[in-house]
């Protein structure tokens, strides 16, 4: 009985993650304009970055500054994005025929967390891959896989609120305009583009409250061997903050009206 529990549960959870790879594999568009917007900042405001500023010390602006922030931009896009899907699931009846299955509706939004962030590391993967030929240098190999396992975890935790939000949102409209107030403020205030060591106070406070400033923070170590904020503290908000998202989601997803 309870194997049959457990194979059902992963059998729903596979499901939804291959529906998820197969709709994201089909959507090229999709694809294309998630790659874009980041090499858009990385090669324009990286060349601008260059011949407007200097450094400290002197010597000029390295556009790989820019490399680890734009990554985890691209993640956090295609993060909370996905939750999306599940209003189209639900608009079109797709998801009302799933959670009349007996499993767990818990398996169902895990599924779709880890179709969500499976596309989004795979965009951010994409994203490393097309910095390092324009001329980003990492530090070593052990960093850039370790820099994919840190996607993985902030992938998590932002799929985890884009579901929670698309459970308690009823139109496409709705969860685009709330990602749309979501998104650049999140993206601003991570140290993405500038050092996060020498800002106000008031911002300061800000930032450090943003969980997006832990995984840039965490991919900069990983890619390019230094940041602001130790990578075992970066890791550990990592960490709960994947945690309590999933668990928000799943909590939420749960209690949808469908």
């Amino acid at each position: 009985m309870v194997s049959a529990s457990v194979n059902r549960a992963v059998q729903t959870v596979y499901t939804m993650w291959l529906r998820e790879m197969i709709r994201f594999s089909r959507s090229k568009s999709r694809i294309i304009g998630a790659l874009a917007t980041p090499l858009f900042f990385l090669v324009i405001l990286g060349a601008g970055f260059s011949s407007s500023f200097q450094v400290r010390g002197g010597g000029a602006f390295d556009k790989s500054y820019l490399a680890p922030g734009l990554i985890g931009m691209s993640v956090l896009f295609a993060s909370l994005m996905g939750g999306v899907s599940i209003i189209w699931d639900r608009e079109f009846g797709f998801l009302k025929e799933i959670l009349i299955a007996p499993v767990s509706r818990f398996f169902v939004a895990l599924g779709k967390a880890i179709g969500g962030v499976t596309t989004a590391m795979i965009q951010g993967i994409l994203i490393m891959i097309i910095a390092w030929l324009i001329g980003v240098h990492y530090v070593s190999i052990w960093g850039v896989l370790a820099a994919i396992v840190i996607m993985f975890i902030s992938g998590i935790g932002f799929m985890g609120l884009g579901i929670a939000l698309a459970s308690k949102i009823d139109s496409h409209e709705g969860f685009q305009m709330v990602m749309s107030f979501l998104t650049m403020p999140l993206v601003l205030l991570s140290g993405a583009f500038f050092p996060i060591s020498n800002l106000p106070v008031w911002l300061k406070a800000l930032v450090y409250a943003n969980p997006l400033t832990y995984g840039v923070e965490a991919l900069r170590f990983c890619l390019l061997g230094s940041s602001t904020i130790p990578i075992l503290l970066s890791v550990f908000v990592l960490l709960i903050f994947a945690i309590a998202m999933t668990a928000l989601g799943g909590k939420l997803f749960g209690k949808m009206r469908v």
